[in-house]
């Protein structure tokens, strides 16, 4: 079975320095990369390299930017036909890394493009089993690809990064929802500083509809609550140069594994696994790993 994302594509252009400048300082980096990024492209990489058919649905622009964006997703074997280009800029992210840090600042351009009708377009023509989406594109696009999806059958697993505060009737339309510590505090209102916390913040989400939430936690591990309650699911300890696409590579592996028939535990603690490979290695597509290293990380573990 085949995953469909619907989300942002951005170029990234990262740039790495021994440490943050301070606002009003220069600094001297060490290294600049550019390369397909985008929370959407992102997870759709992710879910192609763990192993499953996947397409991508969203926008890039008319400029030499598409390129780049379209070529890297494309080169990872993710289908491109519902892909837009629409005129002027594809959307882009400034990234800044230091220390296993990072901010990042994106212009989200052509995203702010994508239309209600195009998502609903794919998901009426797909053979997808899982739906997967995020927050960086507009969020009617959001709302109505979840409930076509879920008329359709199709598993909705939403990462809701950035966070921002949704409308109820989504949540009915969501059967997976995995946000990190500081995304569940901000939806939920609950503070999220341990497991017995995320586990309240998870409940949230299942009093409102939802079937499963997972709380991830960083080096701690993560939360996963369903119908058959509540787990804790151990993390992996690894040395850490760059968080960037950390998340998105857990949510598209844990996406593949979902549509490949894995339980939800077992998908979890794969996109655990993926994720702690993608924070040793610097950039976003280019840190997410395939499956067959995911398959040694696990057996060494």
């Amino acid at each position: 079975m085949s995953v469909i994302v619907v989300g942002s594509i951005n170029v990234d252009v990262t740039v790495v320095a021994d440490r943050m400048a301070q606002a009003g300082e220069t600094i001297t980096g060490t290294a600049l990369e550019t390369g397909l990024g985008g929370k959407g492209a992102n997870q759709a990489v992710a879910a192609a390299r763990a192993g499953a058919p996947t397409a991508m649905v969203g926008c890039v622009g008319s400029d030499a930017f598409a390129d780049v964006a379209l070529g890297g997703l494309r080169d990872s074997d993710v289908d491109t036909d519902a892909v837009r280009v629409v005129d002027g800029g594809t959307g882009i992210a400034h990234i800044r890394v230091a220390g296993g840090d990072n901010s990042i600042v994106v212009v989200p351009l052509a995203n702010a493009r994508l239309a209600v009708a195009q998502a609903r377009e794919a998901l009426a023509a797909t053979e997808a089993s899982v739906l997967l989406l995020q927050l960086e594109v507009e969020q009617e696009v959001v709302v109505a690809a979840a409930e076509a999806a879920h008329a359709r059958g199709i598993r909705v697993v939403l990462d809701p990064a950035p966070a921002a505060p949704l409308p109820e009737s989504i949540w009915r339309h969501v059967s997976l929802v995995k946000p990190n510590e500081h995304e569940a505090a901000l939806l939920t209102g609950v503070e999220v500083t341990d497991a017995a916390s995320a586990e309240r913040a998870a409940q949230w989400f299942l009093e409102r509809g939802v079937e499963a939430a997972i709380v991830t936690l960083g080096k701690a591990g993560a939360v996963l609550v369903d119908g058959a309650g509540a787990r804790t699911l151990a993390g992996h300890v690894v040395d850490a140069v760059d968080s960037t696409a950390a998340g998105d590579t857990f949510s598209g592996f844990l996406a593949a594994a979902l549509a490949d028939g894995a339980s939800l535990d077992d998908a979890a603690r794969r996109a655990m696994a993926a994720a702690a490979i993608s924070v040793t290695r610097v950039g976003a597509t280019a840190s997410i790993p395939s499956g067959a290293e995911v398959d040694a990380f696990l057996a060494g573990a």
